[in-house]
């Protein structure tokens, strides 16, 4: 059985038919285009000129719409299913399907008029503002809007990024409770020693435990304030000792959970117990020295503290280009010559009132220390970018964690310990 020719009977199809327009392929040859202006094709019936301007159409000569396509009414067309696109030629704009919308409205009606304008900046004296601290629209002292290039302040931030003022008071205690049990009583100090390793011991064990490491804190904690209590009462070999104590303790209390992940916990657990108690072992090793033990530990904090400060100030002030910028993005080469400056500059003065040293002795001292603080500093920074943590932890405002002020001195200790034997011999 044939199937239905949608051409008609037995007219030649193709390259064979005469020159004649071919017949629509649906069965209603009467075709309305709509109501929006255009003509009307019924029959031989002349229609309105098309909407191009190219004269009368009728059926034998079928119109062609914008794109060549005959202009058919949609509502007879196969695709009449499909809802049409107006585009609101010659058609009132509320009959529009997008009606539904809500049109834009004037500024006086818009619904964002319910929030206060912001006053101009060039407003004079007279200006009238709502009164009161909560009124709307009105700035808080010592603030700017965050505006087009303009973004808002944020109160009491430097442009290292820190709260300085926080961070100042922070530090203020931090060296009146280091100062204070070092000239008063000096044992005490092993007490400010011991409690500060096992904060940091802490913290780097919650870091490293976010990097997928599970070290035990008991057995750290324990072995690093062995490890500082026996360099302060019996030096250098003591420290040693403490050392590998703490590691094998470590090793025998983390086979206690099997041997799954093993090697990557006990390296995490050997690179804590070398970075907190071990490193920071040489300032008992400093403070226990007869004699002059507090004063070596006073000029070693001072030149650190030297260093700080003077890289933050040349940094802040002078920094543009980048020391190690896959590292810490915000120190700079400037700022590494304001610490060594100031370091220098300071421990001349410093070692030659307090220990008689030549000055140039004492700038090579400060210049050694404020050089292993900056390495110290990079260290951790390198870390903490291992780990993908900001901060060692939140407990002192402004500083960060504990281990974010101990970083610079825990590499510069072992340094001036080894610089104050060769340039001030021990008392015994």
């Amino acid at each position: 059985m044939s199937h239905l020719d949608p051409y008609g009977g037995a007219d030649a199809r193709d390259w064979d038919r005469p020159d004649r327009p071919t017949a629509l392929p649906w069965p209603d040859p009467d075709v309305e285009p709509g109501p929006w202006g255009r003509g009307r094709y019924v029959g031989d019936r002349p229609a309105q000129e098309g909407r191009n301007g190219r004269g009368p159409t009728s059926w034998d000569q079928p119109p062609h719409g914008r794109n060549g396509v005959h202009d058919l009414d949609h509502g007879d067309a196969p695709t009449a299913q499909i809802a049409p696109v107006r585009v609101g030629a010659g058609r009132d704009h509320d009959e529009a399907p997008t009606t539904q919308l809500t049109p834009v409205r004037d500024h006086d009606d818009a619904p964002t008029t319910q929030l206060a304008a912001v006053p101009s900046e060039d407003a004079g004296p007279g200006t009238a503002e709502p009164d009161g601290p909560d009124a709307p629209g009105r700035r808080h002292r010592g603030r700017r809007r965050a505006g087009a290039g303009r973004p808002a302040t944020q109160p009491g931030a430097s442009r290292a990024g820190r709260n300085l003022p926080a961070a100042i008071s922070v530090g203020v205690g931090l060296g009146a409770a280091v100062l204070l049990p070092l000239f008063l009583y000096t044992p005490a100090f092993l007490l400010v020693l011991a409690a500060a390793f096992g904060v940091g011991i802490w913290e780097m064990s919650r870091a490293v435990r976010r990097g997928g490491a599970e070290v035990p804190l008991v057995p750290l904690v324990a072995g690093g304030v062995l490890t500082v209590t026996l360099a302060w009462f019996a030096g250098l070999d003591a420290l040693l000792l403490g050392l590998l104590v703490t590691v094998a303790g470590t090793l025998v209390w983390r086979l206690g959970d099997g041997t799954a992940n093993l090697r990557r916990d006990m390296t995490a657990a050997t690179l804590i117990s070398v970075y907190v108690p071990f490193l920071g072992g040489f300032a008992a090793l400093l403070a226990s020295s007869p004699g002059d033990g507090a004063l070596r530990v006073l000029v070693t904090l001072v030149a650190v503290v030297l260093s700080d400060t003077g890289g933050y100030a040349a940094g802040a002030n002078f920094g543009k280009r980048p020391m190690a910028p896959t590292i810490s993005p915000k120190k700079s080469w400037e700022g590494f010559a304001g610490s060594v400056g100031a370091a220098a500059l300071g421990s001349a003065v410093l070692l030659w009132l307090l220990f008689d040293v030549a000055p140039w002795w004492g700038a090579v001292f400060g210049m050694a220390v404020s050089g292993a603080a900056v390495l110290g500093d990079l260290a951790e920074s390198m870390i903490k970018r291992d780990l993908g943590v900001k901060d060692m932890s939140n407990l002192l405002p402004g500083h960060g964690g504990l281990m974010d002020r101990l970083d610079s001195v825990l590499f510069a200790v072992p340094t001036a310990y080894l610089l104050l034997v060769v340039f001030v011999p021990a008392v015994n």
